[in-house]
């Protein structure tokens, strides 16, 4: 038996879980962030946790991590010098897109700039035509002119794509071979092995993106992997894709686009494991750290996946989990803009030098510094004592940046700024929910990161959401996400049919051969065959839309009756996004896909025996608390989490601090501490939103 570590790298602080496999000890650590190097963070946190807690280190049998250097990589446009490949009369395409504009009425909003530096795109005498049929051969001798090109201008990456590749990829395929033929210390990413599927647009930026990442990542990676070995543990480390499943260092270096959102997603998975726990089946999740609130919709306990999103402007066509990034985090700056508006985020004081209050050069007010001063937070320490933090330096800030350029006193400046961050939330909450058919109320709100438990109450009110959940260690629920993910390898292939009877063999054989491709990739990934499952789904739209809903599939063999259920569930789901369905269209069945899933095995957290009469400890200190919607400050029962007997009821208004998070209980909420030591926390206060 053995140890089991999740970590999670934020842009703030690195999180820590550890589960005792022997001992079914689940334990938790912050260590704060290396934005220069993210991997110093990690090892440096994982020495201490050996060192301290006394753990050989080859006693480690699982380790895995959700990274954000490919997205950081994409914002500070580090990625690695490119060169494309496509077909004669296509290398603008990145350029033309697929003219959508990213705001409709702003004539001057920019596109983001091309990641091909400008003459580096080659076009290669090919053509297949829609049906995968060749009308001209490959011309071999345009592809290695274009590869000792690329080789003159120091190009380290190549990304190919070619027309109708995702039907037939024998030319693709072979500009590959002829790449590591002439070139073979290039880094090659070719579109019919990342996205086999129709728009040429959304494919080709896919396959752009993860060249561009490819050489960042891999880099990343074997350092990683080195620093891991060099620490005594002997077992290969995991990565978070962005589909909340994992991933192996070999998987990650061939397809880092993948990791796109690696680390918010984690936290979904984390939250999907507890509220299964909980029998609760609807949630929104809300993720608020110390850089940004990531929130996500679990519907049916299960997290709902875009198969396209913009990933910094770019359109990756890649399974994700959806997650709605917005700037509101505890680090969020607060500032008054040109016009006298209070504004909040999305620029953040990050790790360094971080909050005002944090004693490490900061001068600007943040989220933290507003919640230190009006004593929802300890003025004096947080992280469970460990982290000094000074209330003055916070209301220096406010006083300085926001009182002295406006008309509110320092108090009103702080509940201002808590306000302005809760309404960015609280849009964006609406962006997965209401925006998509769905009644927040009728969800619970899950609040986990450091910062989550702060503000769940007050956002969920404004919502008109009467129940919160608060998970027994919210600020690292991303962390221990990582030790409850599964491995998953998600395949597609385009082919346009009629939903009707005398198209099902032809769909078997789609579904079939997906499989079997899914099944290869797990045996290598070193699965074993028990372990092993699929899932089955298909994009299907009416005939002439351009867009389409995906629909989920029992099984693999699809049958009349399987094939009845999903046309009346199409409908269905139609009829939930759009207000309409039309039973005499046909419906087109579009893109096919299969998640082949590997079960790891995951941490077994049992059940607490609840306390017969349990009654609530007296408090470590009452505080003088401002909360939302009152000028007054009021007396607040500042309760230790871990004093809390399981099955007892606090009352809000109260505070409960721990090392990774502090809760908010404003008055009117009631929160249950709950068998699994959730707290549970209902509004019994009256209206809501």
């Amino acid at each position: 038996m053995g140890y089991m570590i999740g970590v999670d790298v934020g842009g703030t602080f690195t999180d820590f879980s550890v589960f005792d496999s022997e001992t079914k000890r689940l334990f938790h650590y912050k260590h704060s962030s290396t934005p220069d190097d993210p991997s110093r963070s990690i090892v440096s946190g994982i020495h201490y946790i050996l060192e301290s807690e006394g753990i050989d280190p080859v006693a480690v049998e699982y380790l895995a991590h959700g990274t954000t250097v490919a997205t950081n990589a994409l914002i500070e446009k580090r990625g690695a010098r490119m060169g494309l490949i496509t077909t004669k009369g296509f290398k603008d395409l990145m350029e033309i897109g697929n003219q959508k504009r990213p705001s409709l009425y702003d004539l001057l909003k920019e596109k983001p700039e091309s990641l091909i530096p400008s003459g580096l795109k080659c076009e290669v005498e090919e053509r297949l035509l829609h049906d995968g049929s060749v009308k001209i051969p490959l011309n071999e001798e345009d592809v290695r002119k274009a590869v000792r090109f690329f080789q003159e201008q120091n190009v380290t990456t190549i990304a190919v794509c070619t027309l109708f590749s995702f039907i037939n990829p024998a030319h693709e395929r072979r500009i590959k071979e002829i790449i590591l033929e002439e070139y073979p210390e290039a880094y090659v990413s070719i579109s019919s092995e990342l996205v086999s599927e129709f728009r040429e647009y959304s494919r080709m930026s896919t396959t752009v993106l993860n060249a561009y990442l490819g050489p960042v990542m891999k880099k990343y990676v074997e350092n990683f992997q080195n620093s891991v070995r060099e620490s005594g543990i002997a077992v290969a480390p995991y990565v978070t894709q962005s589909n909340g499943s994992i991933i192996s260092i070999a998987e990650t270096v061939e397809c880092p686009i993948k990791t796109a959102v690696s680390g918010p997603s984690a936290g979904v998975v984390g939250a999907t494991y507890i509220g299964r726990q909980c029998g609760i089946d609807k949630i929104i999740t809300f993720d608020m750290g110390g850089t940004s609130a990531d929130i996500s919709l679990i519907k049916d306990g299960k997290a709902q996946v875009s198969y396209e999103r913009m990933v910094e402007g770019y359109p990756a066509r890649i399974p994700m989990i959806d997650i709605i990034t917005v700037g509101a985090g505890g680090g969020s700056i607060a500032a008054i803009d040109e016009g006298g508006a209070l504004k909040v985020g999305p620029r953040s004081a990050g790790a360094v030098p971080g909050p005002a209050c944090y004693m490490r050069g900061g001068e600007n007010p943040t989220v933290t510094d507003a919640n230190i001063l009006l004593g929802k937070l300890n003025r004096h320490k947080i992280l469970g004592g460990r982290m000094d933090v000074d209330w003055n330096l916070a209301y220096d800030a406010i006083q300085k940046k926001i009182s002295g350029k406006s008309s509110l006193s320092v108090e009103d400046a702080a509940a201002g700024i808590i306000s302005v961050v809760n309404s960015n939330m609280v849009r964006a909450i609406r962006v997965v929910s209401v925006e998509r058919g769905y009644d927040a109320r009728e969800f619970t709100l899950m609040a986990f990161g450091g910062a989550g438990p702060l503000h769940a109450c007050e956002v969920a009110r404004e919502l008109g959401i009467t129940q919160v959940l608060l998970p027994p260690a919210p600020g690292t629920l991303c962390s221990l996400g990582l030790l409850m993910a599964d491995t998953r390898f998600d395949l597609s292939q385009s082919y346009i049919m009629i939903a009707e009877p005398q198209n099902l063999s032809e769909m078997n054989r789609i579904f079939s051969q997906l499989t079997k491709e899914g099944d290869k990739m797990l045996e290598n990934e070193g699965i074993a065959k028990e372990d092993r499952a699929f899932v089955y789904s298909l994009d299907c739209r009416y005939e002439r839309q351009n867009y389409e809903i995906t629909v989920e599939l029992p099984t693999g063999e699809i049958t009349e009756e399987v094939l009845s259920g999903l046309v009346e569930q199409f409908h269905q789901e139609h009829e939930r996004s759009y207000g309409y369905y039309d039973k005499k269209k046909n419906i087109q069945m579009v893109n096919y896909r299969v998640g082949a899933v590997g079960t790891i095995d995951k941490p077994d957290l049992s059940e607490h025996p609840v306390e017969e009469n349990p009654q609530v400890p007296a408090p470590v200190e009452v505080r003088k608390v401002r909360f939302e919607g009152s000028p007054e400050y009021l007396d607040t029962n500042i309760y230790q989490r871990t004093q809390l007997p399981c099955g007892c009821t606090v009352s809000g208004p109260a505070i409960i601090e721990q090392m990774d998070s502090t809760s908010i209980i404003p008055p009117g909420w009631q929160a249950y501490n709950d068998p699994f030591l959730n707290l549970i926390v209902t509004y019994h206060g009256g209206e809501t939103a």
